[in-house]
């Protein structure tokens, strides 16, 4: 049975949702503030996060974002903001859907069930990420090979996203909206991705100083990917 974590600040609502899921079929958790969210994303390991954005403590958009730190879980933002800008900026932020309250509860349960049908294998961050690379959130750190290397959150940020993408090509809009926050993804003239050469020098941090390949490459016309 799919876990649901709810993260919500109106008792009325989440009330209704709860319901809602549970006769769906699902469990629920809830949250009722962003900092409790974070909370159980650790403790529970959620299938899928119902997210709204004007929550107190921290807020949607700070929860998504470290969400997306921890786990590629699927997220559905569900939020009283319907503006096109709230919208897009939530899905370059990390989130794979987005649902305007007021809602018809059918649709809801419609999109849950495609996001669940849709999602692979979620990887959490700590996890083995192939057989010599391991994340470690904690302490913002990469093991590569034995050998641990603390990052910047930059770096971290830029491997995490590498690694969730290994064999795809990762874009320059993607690398600015999802490791530097660039939602707009006007700040490419402020951001420079090498060519080739910079494969090898993103990867040496991520050695230790251990002898291992470096997984990095370039592609003609794209920054970065992760083989």
């Amino acid at each position: 049975m799919p876990k649901l974590l709810i993260v919500e600040d109106d008792p009325a609502s989440v009330l209704a949702l709860r319901e809602l899921l549970t006769r769906g079929g699902y469990r629920v958790v809830t949250a009722a503030d962003g900092r409790e969210a974070l909370r159980l994303l650790f403790a529970e390991r959620p299938d899928l996060m119902l997210l709204d954005l004007l929550v107190p403590e921290l807020d949607g958009w700070r929860v998504l974002t470290r969400a997306r730190d921890l786990s590629d879980l699927p997220v559905l933002v569900v939020s009283g903001l319907d503006g096109v800008d709230h919208r897009v900026k939530a899905l370059r932020a990390g989130a794979d859907d987005y649902l305007v309250k007021p809602f018809h509860p059918e649709e809801l349960l419609a999109r849950v069930e495609a996001l669940l049908r849709r999602a692979g294998h979620r990887k959490w961050a700590g996890e083995r990420v192939g057989e010599h690379l391991r994340l470690v959130p904690e302490r913002r750190a990469a093991v590569w090979y034995g050998g641990e290397a603390r990052l910047s959150e930059i770096e971290y940020r830029l491997l995490q996203l590498l690694v969730r993408n290994r064999g795809r090509i990762v874009t320059a809009r993607q690398l600015l909206t999802r490791v530097w926050g660039d939602e707009s993804a006007i700040g490419g003239d402020r951001v420079k991705f090498g060519g080739p050469a910079a494969a090898p020098e993103a990867a040496r941090g991520c050695r230790a100083g251990r002898a291992g390949p470096d997984r990095g490459r370039t592609g003609r016309g794209v920054p970065f990917r992760h083989r």
